[in-house]
């Protein structure tokens, strides 16, 4: 393992971190300043410091071995938590060690659930460096997953290959370098839009900055406390939709139909699966809502319903009512869409779509194979055969998820779990959604939880932004040397 490799590029990541810390600096300046400035500015010139030192003191290297690019990758986050969480913690208020620890693991992962009782409190600096980890963690994944691990070795990574392109690509093909910089165009390019609009549309310029961070990168975190619904608009509602579902497709497509200006990209079968599911759980949310009492008109169970929908499937979380009251079906239905969410190639979090697709093609292989043992059968996606090494990293992903959701979900019941969130908060984590149902809903917040149940629910953060494998392949190489 080449340690110097590692450390120069660990403090790549740390130096971006420390770039928004100094941006959100400015922010308080423009305030006044505001009480989160010597806390910016102290958490600033630690970050730097660490992050610049590899870069005096070690040479630069090409070489980069599959071992190292885990490790990369599994440190580039670690230190990013560790370091983002020094704003907070410097700040105090309600931030003692943990709940910064969970906020900042939170926001890098953009899973979007927050300690958080009244934002509104917060310095507007400290507002902006929530909404910047968002921004950070969303385009991080696209960076660091795809030009560091599939270009790390010759041998290349087949996981991460097939999870980032060709489940989700028929129509696209790029190199490995050229799509880094396609990824971050078409996420830059999201988020500039989501700007745009909001700002059109009249929500003040501090707060249509922190939205756009938060839903190019499918976060959540928001600078109201009534989160999107406080601005009261239903054009910024029908906004927010529409830039949540953008940010949960897969990037390559959409910047297939904008560069060619065509619409063959919607013909993929994942991209039309995905529209299928929302479109059928979101009307069975609505029904549900005005039959069940839970919304007095329809155009408030169509809204309402349409957008957490939308919201639990691309995993942001943001909220617009507070549906901690809901019947059971339409809560069913948003933790369906919590397992599941959106495609892969993109910012969201779950078991991705596309996983599913080949899970339910498996399925279906092996009972026809059972009927009949002597014929020849083959799993397709689109125009692309899949062959049995394709498939079994998706099925054993799958297996992994459920059975993290099971030991969290234990391990917080031993905790005493006094909150009941034990499996809802374990799925919304480890799927990068953030809020579930009950009091940690769209309107809630994970305060109440004891310390070491968020400190669970922060491990399965971390494990659900790098897919699980990451993490595992790191413990591996540490405790079998061989």
């Amino acid at each position: 393992m080449n340690l110097k490799v590692i450390s120069r590029n660990v403090g790549s990541a740390l130096l971006v971190s420390a770039l928004f810390m100094l941006l959100s600096a400015f922010v308080s300046l423009m305030d006044g300043p505001d009480s989160a400035l010597a806390p910016l500015l102290i958490s600033f010139a630690i970050t730097f410091i660490v992050g610049v030192f590899p870069f005096i003191f070690v040479r630069r290297t090409e070489h980069i071995s599959l071992k190292d690019g885990y490790m990369i990758i599994f440190l580039s986050w670690l230190l990013s938590f560790i370091f983002g969480a020094l704003p907070y913690a410097l700040w105090g208020g309600p931030f003692n060690l943990i709940n910064a620890w969970f906020e900042s693991v939170s926001g890098f992962t953009t899973t979007g659930a927050t300690i958080l009782e009244d934002i509104e409190a917060l310095p507007r600096s400290l507002v902006f460096w929530r909404a910047s980890t968002h921004f950070i963690g969303g385009l991080g994944v696209v960076v660091f997953l795809l030009l560091i691990i599939p270009t790390a070795s010759p041998l290349r990574l087949r996981l991460t290959n097939m999870e980032l392109s060709s489940l989700s690509r028929d129509d696209y093909r790029s190199r490995a370098n050229h799509t880094v910089y396609i990824f971050a165009w078409v996420y830059l390019g999201i988020c500039a839009a989501a700007f745009l609009t909001y700002w059109a549309l009249g929500m003040p310029a501090f707060d249509a900055v922190c939205h756009a961070f938060s839903v190019c990168a499918a976060g959540g975190f928001s600078s109201r406390n009534l989160s999107v619904g406080a601005f009261g608009s239903t054009a910024i509602n029908l906004a927010t939709i529409v830039f949540m579902l953008a940010a949960s497709i897969h990037f390559g497509l959409i910047f297939v139909m904008l560069v060619r200006r065509t619409l063959r990209p919607l013909t993929n079968p994942i991209l039309r699966f995905y529209l299928v599911m929302l479109g059928i759980t979101a009307t069975v949310t609505c029904v549900s809502l005005k039959l069940q009492g839970a919304e007095a008109s329809w155009g408030g169970a169509i809204m309402n319903g349409t957008f957490h929908v939308v919201s639990y499937a691309s995993s942001t979380g943001f909220g617009i009512a507070d549906n901690s009251a809901w019947p059971t079906l339409p809560c069913f239905m948003l933790i369906l869409c919590s397992l599941v969410c959106g495609c892969a190639g993109s910012t969201t979090g779950g078991l991705k779509v596309d996983r599913v697709i080949v899970l339910f093609k498996a399925i279906d292989m092996q009972i026809r194979k059972s009927l009949n043992p002597s014929s020849m059968y083959e799993i397709r996606l689109g125009k692309r055969i899949l062959h049995d090494e394709d498939i079994y990293p998706h099925i054993l992903y799958l297996a992994l998820f459920i059975l993290l959701i099971g030991i969290s979900a234990i391990a917080c019941l031993l905790m005493g779990d006094p909150n009941g969130h034990a499996l809802t908060g374990s799925l919304a984590s480890l799927a990068n959604v953030g809020p579930s149902l009950g009091d940690i809903g769209a309107m809630g917040n994970y305060n109440a939880d004891p310390a070491g149940i968020k400190l669970v629910f922060s491990f399965d953060m971390f494990m659900g932004r790098v897919e699980i494998y990451p993490v595992l392949a790191v413990l591996a190489s540490i405790f079998n040397r061989s």
